[in-house]
């Protein structure tokens, strides 16, 4: 397992340079106290989330998918890929 670094800003998403997901955020885990990081959407696509349609039709397969995550919310990728889609996120 990867060791992170313990100076990280926690829930504020950057982009990942060489991972397989195209986002990533530190999040402090309730349970154990521990930094964990979470990798979120597809490297290859672009979000487009100007676009109303869109951004609707996303909403309509994340929200049930979201709503099915037990715990903590924000260590799930729907959570942050959900974010992404609000207007305002800055990466």
């Amino acid at each position: 397992m990867a060791k992170i670094r313990k100076n990280v800003k926690l829930n504020k998403p950057f982009r990942t340079p060489s991972a397989k997901k195209k986002f990533a955020v530190y999040v402090k885990d309730k349970s154990n106290n521990k930094i964990k990081i979470v990798r979120f959407g597809a490297k290859g696509m672009s979000i487009k989330k100007n676009i109303p349609a869109r951004q609707r039709s996303f909403m309509a397969r994340f929200r049930p998918i979201l709503a099915k995550v037990k715990g903590q919310k924000n260590l799930s990728p729907a959570y942050w890929a959900i974010q992404s889609w609000k207007k305002g996120f800055k990466i």
